[in-house]
């Protein structure tokens, strides 16, 4: 692990600089939360901002780890990460100064300052799109050490873009809400209703972040899980056998996201999902079970077939 951080800071120290500095707004924006009684759209006027900021420290950190595992430094995918970077950094400082201003960030056209600064965060995060794309169409090329390690960096970067994408009905013309704002996060029911605690998800109405935050999470749920795979499975499965659950896994992720979508599209609450959406959750599940099955039964290891 320390041989891993320490390529990851020779190979893009603004990663890593930028997720110690989210660690520690986080932290004041924690405080914020607790001891600052304001209410923003129905949730702590802080809360916004500390889970973008709890965001760009994985995203940072993650972002580093992965192109650590190049077996060469890449030009082109490092300047992409600077301009994420970058980017993160004028997100964060819209998000907070519009907290300090006592409005929103998101949606807010009610003036002509706010309406420049939505503007400058819709085209910031664009921005971000593209550079993440090519750091994931670099790491793609280049490769990792191994093959698992390459198809979780990819899949996980690529089903990232993915929930990127599936938050854009967030801000499509029929997603206005009252005068001034231009995007809504729920669907059937207004933005600041009930919802799921730290999350806010809306518990009465379908929430497009749902599907936007798993994912993005991809990025670290993939990684994490060709190293378990790796870790405690290595004596029963093959590196073949290893990268086939990811692939099994990534597209399962990928499903997931987009059926979560769908169900927020359809006004419809996360914990309160209809007959409709249960049975393409069996079908996903059952589906991805079989796969799972196919793999493992398909591949194992040769010492353990010759010791049967």
């Amino acid at each position: 692990m320390t041989d891993v951080m320490s390529r990851a800071a020779g190979r893009h120290r603004p990663l890593l600089v930028l997720s110690m500095a989210a660690a520690v707004l986080a932290v004041v924006t924690a405080v914020g939360v607790v001891v600052d009684g304001r209410v923003l759209t129905g949730v702590p006027i802080w809360l916004k901002p500390f889970k973008f900021s709890v965001s760009f420290v994985l995203y940072g950190a993650t972002l580093a780890w992965m192109l650590a595992q190049l077996p060469r430094r890449s030009r082109v995918a490092e300047w992409s990460a600077g301009v994420v970077v970058a980017v993160a950094l004028v997100e964060m400082l819209v998000i907070v100064g519009q907290v300090l201003r006592g409005t929103t960030s998101h949606y807010n056209e009610t003036s002509a300052l706010n309406a420049a600064l939505w503007q400058v965060m819709g085209m910031a995060i664009m921005v971000l799109f593209v550079a993440h794309v090519v750091v994931a169409v670099v790491l793609l090329v280049r490769r990792a050490r191994d093959r698992a390690t390459t198809w979780a960096v990819g899949l996980g970067l690529g089903l990232s873009a993915l929930g990127m994408l599936v938050a854009f009905p967030m801000v499509r013309p029929d997603r206005a809400g009252a005068e001034g704002i231009a995007g809504a996060h729920s669907v059937g029911v207004p933005d600041g209703g009930p919802g799921l605690p730290i999350l806010g998800w809306s518990t009465t109405g379908g929430d497009l972040r749902i599907g936007h935050f798993v994912g993005l999470h991809a990025m670290q749920a993939l990684p994490i899980l060709a190293f378990l795979l790796r870790r405690y499975l290595d004596r029963w499965l093959d590196e073949r056998s290893r990268v086939g659950l990811l692939v099994v896994a990534g597209a399962g992720y990928g499903v997931l996201t987009v059926l979560l979508t769908w169900q927020a599209l359809r006004g419809q609450p996360l914990l309160r999902p209809d007959l409709t959406t249960l049975t393409a959750l069996a079908a996903l599940a059952a589906a991805t079970t079989v796969a799972v099955v196919a793999v493992v039964a398909r591949r194992r290891r040769p010492e353990l077939v010759l010791a049967a």
